[in-house]
């Protein structure tokens, strides 16, 4: 059997890195994997048992932050990819953006450098749609990853904005002082989907809302979204595949769903736990006044201009990338998920 190169995974806790960390033990990769604090390993080691890994001789661990250079040579000596999913962690938005979007920067530059100066063949970093398809209001015309969202943009959150700018410099950093240093991005769009653990992405706050109901009414806003398992198995495909190489992929399953479809979904098929999931609609106009003095309804008002038809086809045709799930197969293993670990109230 053909020895497996070792992959560095950054955030091993999040939601997406525990994913790719179990689908590249599966596949047989030494894996090592970074923490913010090595308090986490044993919950890590404990999720991945309880989802059939039973050794852990080919998984290792290094404390390191994205804000400073501690570490990082450890963590990548050895290395043949670097998958760099962890962001910065936010308890709540600074009030200055600033003070978000420069440890975003300076995180995948700081990632960029330490694996140029230490022979790292390629590094996948998780960006996202906010990246791609923020700025294209066309609806005839599908979003591809040739779109990129204008950082100007009305509406568009802090989050959205880091990640954009923080994409940017990386391919910035390649152009100018890469070298050899192979790169390409994964470009997600709202991550569901069946969770290890009690770990879960940002996107499941809209189905708790509408399920406890904090969403008193449905906005009319369509979505796009995405397994995590997908998302994880396109990581690892953009991570060995020769044409994955300077591109970027938007990570989506065909087609889109709408709130308030998500909402009859819930009502039709989880009645028990559903009963407080609105009936009511809020109309598109009321959200577009509501913009002109609310920052969130500014947000929600860009969620409703934004193109939905958004294309996967890149990632189909150069990596045989497949979704394994419909949009509604996606809601069901997430509520699955949000029962078996308590996240529904």
């Amino acid at each position: 059997m053909e020895k497996k190169e070792t992959v560095l995974v950054t955030g091993g806790t999040g939601f997406v890195g525990i994913q790719i960390i179990l689908q590249l033990l599966q596949q047989g990769y030494p894996v090592r994997t970074t923490v913010r604090s090595l308090k986490s390993k044993d919950k890590i080691i404990n999720t991945l048992t309880s989802h059939g890994i039973t050794s852990f001789d080919h998984l290792s661990f290094v404390e390191v932050e994205l804000t400073n250079d501690d570490n990082w040579e450890k963590a990548m000596q050895g290395c043949s990819y670097v998958l760099s999913v962890a962001s910065p962690v936010f308890f709540e938005i600074p009030n200055d953006e600033r003070e978000a979007i420069r440890p975003a920067v300076e995180g995948v530059i700081r990632i960029l450098r330490f694996a140029k100066k230490e022979g790292v063949k390629r590094v996948v970093m998780t960006s996202n749609f906010g990246a791609v398809g923020f700025s294209h209001f066309d609806k005839k015309i599908e979003t591809t990853e040739a779109d990129w969202t204008d950082t100007n943009e009305r509406g568009l959150s802090v989050y959205e904005k880091s990640k954009t700018l923080a994409e940017k410099a990386a391919w910035d950093f390649i152009k100018k002082e890469g070298g050899a240093l192979e790169f390409a991005t994964i470009n997600p769009v709202a991550i569901l989907g069946p969770s290890l653990d009690t770990h879960v992405s940002g996107s499941f706050h809209i189905i708790q809302q509408m399920l406890d109901g904090t969403m008193t009414a449905i906005p009319n806003i369509p979505l796009n979204i995405v397994d995590v398992r997908d998302v994880a198995d396109l990581h690892i495909r953009a991570m060995v595949h020769p044409n994955a190489n300077g591109q970027r992929f938007i990570a989506s399953a065909d087609g889109q769903i709408s709130m308030p479809e998500i909402a009859r979904l819930l009502r039709r098929k989880y009645p028990d736990i559903a009963q407080k999931v609105s009936t009511r609609t809020i109309p598109n106009w009321v959200i577009n006044v509501g913009s002109l003095f609310n920052e969130r309804l500014k947000g929600a008002s860009l969620f409703l201009k934004i193109n939905r038809n958004v294309s996967n086809a890149k990632a189909k045709n150069l990596l045989g990338w497949k979704p394994i799930d419909t949009n509604e197969g996606i809601i069901d293993v997430t509520i699955e998920s949000m029962i078996k670990y308590g996240l529904i109230k």
